[in-house]
């Protein structure tokens, strides 16, 4: 029986995203969280602060996958427009959130008191739960199998590990890297034989040009460790048959 395979797709929102001026990095951070989850990020799209886009981004990937994420867009200003954007795809209204309110209350109290613009992080898709924030007063929101976190990443690292343990998933995917002075093409028959040839497995493959000389680095992944030591020695004793010395690690 084929193992379940749990999936994830993030909508990171932001117009300084896509101009530039901030660099993501909430990407690579989720996906690597995801997977210790056992859950893999299988699309990601980056949509501007228009509600439109993001409602469409966010029913594609809530619908397409078990997981929805979405990083961005809800800060205290009149551009963070996700939390009505998420209650206009699911068909709520937006409300103050009780116990958000009381947490953003405490945080400002020595901070100049409760404004309206601050008040704004606590309003929540009716029906949402909270999650916890320990870097600042604003948390993130869940509700259904969505989860709105903060842009900043390390709050969103903070809303992570909030979660972590939380979610349903499978088994966390593990790998090992080779190397290879060899042009990709020349051995791409070569991988996908091998991929083919042992079942579960998945292989990346990484191309560089370093040296002067073309190489590529190897990524064998599965979700069973000595499954992917057995691929990872098929790979190795072929690519050394050819005269192509494999470097354990990578390059």
């Amino acid at each position: 029986m084929n193992e379940r395979i749990w999936t994830a797709g993030l909508v990171v929102i932001g117009d300084e995203i896509l101009s530039g001026r901030t660099q993501d990095k909430n990407v690579a951070q989720l996906a690597v969280w995801l997977n210790v989850q056992g859950i893999r990020l299988a699309e990601v799209r980056v949509v501007p602060d228009v509600q439109a886009r993001i409602v469409a981004a966010v029913d594609a990937l809530r619908t397409g996958y078990d997981y929805c994420f979405t990083t961005g867009g809800i800060g205290p200003t009149h551009d963070d427009i996700t939390v009505d954007a998420i209650a206009a795809a699911l068909g709520v209204p937006v409300v103050i959130h009780p116990q958000a309110r009381a947490m953003m209350a405490r945080y400002y109290e020595t901070r100049g008191g409760l404004t309206e613009a601050r008040l704004r992080m606590a309003r929540v898709p009716q029906g949402a739960e909270l999650i916890p924030n320990r870097m600042s007063g604003a948390p993130g929101i869940r509700i259904a199998n969505l989860f709105i976190l903060a842009g900043v990443p390390h709050i969103t690292a903070g809303m992570l590990d909030a979660l972590t343990g939380t979610l349903e998933g499978g088994r966390p995917v593990v790998g090992t890297t080779i190397g290879c002075w060899v042009a990709e093409s020349e051995i791409a028959d070569l991988l996908a034989a091998v991929e083919r040839a042992h079942a579960g497995v998945a292989i990346g493959s990484y191309p560089f040009f370093r040296e002067g000389r073309t190489g590529a680095n190897f990524v064998v992944r599965a979700t069973d460790q000595a499954v992917v030591d057995t691929c990872v020695d098929d790979l190795t004793g072929q690519l050394e048959a050819m005269g192509r010395p494999v470097i354990a690690g990578g390059i």
